[in-house]
């Protein structure tokens, strides 16, 4: 009987060890192991991450300084409306034509939500969902349709990305009798464009 008991009571003793410390040892072994895949995870992204960055430093220092100011006119990394009026004024002034009644939204960035409210007290939802900012500009001039084609072209080949959104002609009002007859007024609404960072 003594025989039957002894190895009972080993394989009791057995199990009871193995549920009370293998097994709590093993699953927190098994944690350890998927914290450690997870860590080896991370440090491979982290120097997946680290290699794209080297190759993206690498390319921005091969952009030599020129190329480099003109990819900052062309799409800036804030608004700089007064910057961009006085490029139009240059553009315009070869042509005798003169900016007025310049009108544009003071757009101020809440930092919070990533919004942009204007001066009227609106949201402009455009600002929230995109990364780039969008600002517009309207101002009239006067010239002849030669100057004011002239004047377009070269608005169009500038640097800084400009979208014209309308025309409007009408009549120079010159307030003399002896006004040309080919001198019109034109209403211009622009676009231009930012990058958010």
């Amino acid at each position: 009987m003594l025989r039957f008991f002894i190895p009972t009571i080993l394989i009791a003793v057995a199990i009871t060890g193995f549920f009370m410390l293998v097994n709590p040892m093993y699953k927190e072994l098994s944690v350890l192991k998927a914290q450690m895949a997870s860590y080896n995870q991370a440090l491979d992204n982290s120097k997946a991450l680290e290699n794209e960055r080297d190759k993206l430093t690498k390319k921005y220092s091969d952009i030599n300084s020129e190329n480099l100011d003109k990819l900052v006119k062309l799409l800036p990394d804030n608004v700089e409306n007064i910057r961009l009026i006085l490029e139009i004024e240059k553009i315009a002034s070869p042509y005798g034509m003169i900016l007025k009644d310049v009108r544009y939204d003071t757009a101020k960035k809440d930092e919070t939500n990533n919004t942009v409210t204007l001066a009227d007290g609106q949201v402009n939802n455009e600002f929230t969902s995109k990364d780039y900012g969008i600002w517009s500009l309207e101002f009239s001039t006067e010239g002849t349709y030669t100057n004011f084609l002239n004047f377009t072209r070269d608005l169009e080949s500038n640097l800084r990305i400009v979208d014209i959104s309308s025309i409007q002609f009408s009549a120079a009002d010159t307030g003399t009798k002896f006004a040309l007859p080919e001198t019109y007024k034109y209403g211009f609404k622009i676009k231009t464009y930012w990058m958010k960072n």
